[in-house]
């Protein structure tokens, strides 16, 4: 009944603007001849007065949002966030459009879109005040830690794909190497016929030392900028050679065969977790749905022999 009487009123309002607007109040600007003349005034106007009015939704809304969102995460995260943000970004292989500013930026708008979310939700289950408050808590956590989430699992993807793309990068860096070539020559080869975040940051120091950073330099900020143990190892050894006048294809060839162990020993490792990871499946799942169609004819059976 509420909801009837207040769309009549809606409709009842509706009419009386739409009558108004008809039949306007005897004046020249009234009525449906004075929206006309605005309307004609505004396409007539010079571009200078217009121009404000003909920004993208993005300009006109969304960056002054992002700005005032920035200025509350400012005041809220320690000083010394703007380089641990830095640092995810750096591990997730810097993402396009995310930057230090936007990362604050949506931390807060999160935390205001999950406080929503979570409000509108309750409202919507009916649920009593304690879980009502409880719910806008962690939507508003959710929506705040949520562009550190996505940071955290682009860099563990990132980390993973790196992992798995480094023997043959050394493969590849030690043929190069032995045919003849430079290991500058050999790192242009790998990141010119590969594709992956390794092959990025193959790149990524060739720049850095073209610009005039040295070889050593580059590839410690190779390590920085990951989390993979293997890649820090390699790399290590790479500066030591470099700084002691060693053999690359020796190190080279060296590294090769010790990444090819470990991805071996890590395989056999994951191969010894599958028994203990279906143990919890076949438990749940799978023995009573066995056990259902094993001994449910039996269990019926014995029911209709007692009842008779």
């Amino acid at each position: 009944m509420v909801l009837l009487f207040v769309m009549g009123v809606l409709l009842f309002v509706v009419a009386l603007v739409l009558l108004s607007a008809a039949l306007g109040d005897g004046k020249p600007g009234g009525g449906v001849r004075g929206s006309l003349a605005v309307l004609q005034a505004m396409t007539d106007a010079p571009k200078e007065l217009t121009k404000d009015l003909d920004k993208p939704f993005g300009e006109r809304v969304l960056q002054p949002l992002q700005e005032r969102a920035l200025k509350v995460g400012q005041r809220f995260t320690g000083g010394d966030s703007a380089e641990r943000i830095r640092t995810k970004l750096e591990l997730a292989g810097n993402p396009e459009g995310w930057t230090v500013d936007r990362v604050v930026s949506g931390k807060v708008i999160g935390a205001v879109a999950g406080l929503v979310v979570a409000l509108l939700f309750s409202l919507m289950l009916g649920a009593g005040l304690p879980v009502r408050i409880v719910a806008v808590l962690g939507g508003l956590v959710a929506g705040f830690f949520a562009p550190n989430l996505y940071l955290y699992q682009k860099g563990y993807d990132r980390a993973l794909q790196m992992q798995r793309e480094l023997p043959d990068a050394i493969d590849l860096l030690t043929i190069s190497v032995e045919s003849g070539l430079g290991f500058d020559a050999a790192l242009q080869q790998v990141a010119r016929n590969t594709e992956g975040p390794l092959a990025d940051e193959f790149a990524r120091v060739l720049r850095e030392m073209q610009i005039g950073q040295g070889r050593s330099a580059a590839l410690r900020a190779l390590a920085d900028r990951t989390t993979v143990p293997d890649v820090r190892t390699f790399v290590s050894a790479m500066v030591q050679a470099d700084a002691f006048g060693i053999p690359m294809g020796q190190v080279l060839r060296t590294q090769s065969s010790e990444i090819r162990v470990k991805r071996r020993q890590r395989a056999e490792e994951k191969a010894q977790q599958v028994p203990v990871k279906m143990t919890v499946p076949l438990i749940f799942c799978i023995l009573p749905c066995l056990f259902v169609a094993v001994m449910g004819p039996a269990v019926i059976s014995v029911m209709q022999n007692t009842g008779k």
